[in-house]
């Protein structure tokens, strides 16, 4: 394939870490390495400038998580793309920036493919992200999904993740979609890291064992059903700590749960974890939980498997598909925090027998590999484009 020139486009971005933020920086590296040419247009604070090729658009922070920006003003994006010689859009989110994404590639006539990285329309993503008013809330809640329809019916190509998301997608009238699923770095997060360091910073003492959780601290992540299994455990385990990094508008709620009960001294709460510190939190841990009922597929816990971590998740959509029990972790029904409390204990009696079965999944959804696949969609995109 020749040299492609593309426009990602996003609502999230650095300082800002989640799985959209991670995919982008993996695709674009990996893409400019084989020789294509990646900008980027995204969300900022006011008074952040980009460079080179990183063109941010100033906004407002959503109280709720001020690490995000909407972008107010992107609209006048499409003017930079034609100096740029873009050959495809690429946009990561819906909302400003992917609406920006939208209109530049009609006014272009530029092909625009778009990854669906979030269910936007969980009510519990509702109840805390979106307006408090009641009416706007209701006007949302009844609206949103018929926007994402209209958003991702209009793009040349739905990317989704996993097979659950896309049969999820098909199942409500989105099906212009190819699976690609996001990538995880098995060259920074592998086995080898250290997180000695870590672990004496927690106090967690050589023969305690220590859970982690890394994401947004919100309620769609069911943190409660963690917590209860935390206070099952130590019951009958003393020797067993839960760290929690991230932050979230759900972060107090969960830290006043914890208290509630009782198990204050058995959970961290770090809140912002940087970059840097990320290989080294997956190797202080020995195990990883995720009860969240709302991926699309869970790049953290790919993370945790390439660091040779086992995951315990909750059995639904997309963890159903990427936890294999016995192998690189453990599931339970969802809500189910006795279940939960079960599977971690579980893995922690015999953690070592799910390193090789964990590394081997991560090594499955390496940059090499995935990138390879987004070529292939870029190229099937290009092709049909060509022809009409």
């Amino acid at each position: 394939m020749e040299s492609l020139n593309i426009a990602f486009y996003s609502d999230s971005y650095l300082p800002a870490v989640d799985g959209v933020v991670s995919s982008m920086l993996n695709f674009s590296g990996e893409l400019e390495r084989r020789g294509h040419n990646v900008y980027t247009f995204a969300s900022s604070r006011w008074g952040k400038k980009g460079s080179g090729r990183l063109f941010l658009y100033p906004g407002t922070a959503l109280k709720a998580y001020p690490q995000y920006s909407v972008a107010l003003f992107p609209y006048n994006s499409f003017m930079k793309l034609n100096n740029l010689s873009i050959d495809m859009i690429h946009s990561h989110t819906p909302f400003m920036m992917g609406f920006s994404a939208l209109i530049a590639a009609k006014m272009g006539k530029y092909p625009h493919v778009s990854t669906f990285h979030t269910l936007i329309n969980n009510r519990s993503v509702i109840e805390q992200y979106y307006p408090k008013n009641k009416n706007l809330k209701k006007f949302t809640s009844k609206y949103l999904w018929l926007y994402t329809k209209f958003f991702y019916n209009r793009c040349n190509r739905t990317i989704t993740p996993t097979k659950t998301m896309e049969s999820f997608m098909n199942r409500h009238g989105i099906t212009n979609t190819s699976i690609v699923p996001n990538s995880v770095d098995i060259k920074r997060f592998n086995p080898k890291v250290g997180g000695s360091g870590i672990r004496k910073r927690l106090g967690i003492r050589e023969r305690e064992k220590m859970v982690l959780y890394l994401g947004r601290t919100s309620r769609e992540k069911r943190l409660d059903v963690m917590l209860k299994a935390c206070k099952v455990l130590s019951k009958r385990e003393r020797g067993i700590k839960f760290v929690i990094g991230g932050t979230g508008p759900a972060e107090q709620h969960y830290k006043s749960l914890a208290r509630k009960l009782g198990i204050e001294r058995n959970v961290s709460f770090l809140g912002f974890v940087d970059n840097k510190t990320l290989p080294h939190l997956y190797a202080a841990a020995d195990a990883f939980c995720m009860p969240s009922t709302f991926e699309t597929q869970g790049v953290v816990c790919l993370e945790a498997m390439a660091s040779g971590k086992p995951v315990v998740g909750a059995d639904f959509m997309a963890l159903r598909e990427l936890i294999r029990s016995g192998k690189n972790g453990e599931k339970f029904a969802p809500g189910d925090y006795t279940g939960c409390a079960r599977m971690i204990e579980k893995v922690l009696n015999n953690s070592r027998a799910y390193t090789k079965g964990a590394v081997s999944t991560a090594a499955e959804f390496s940059i090499e590999r995935t990138t390879d696949e987004l070529l292939d969609t870029y190229n099937d995109v290009l092709s049909n484009w060509a022809i009409n």
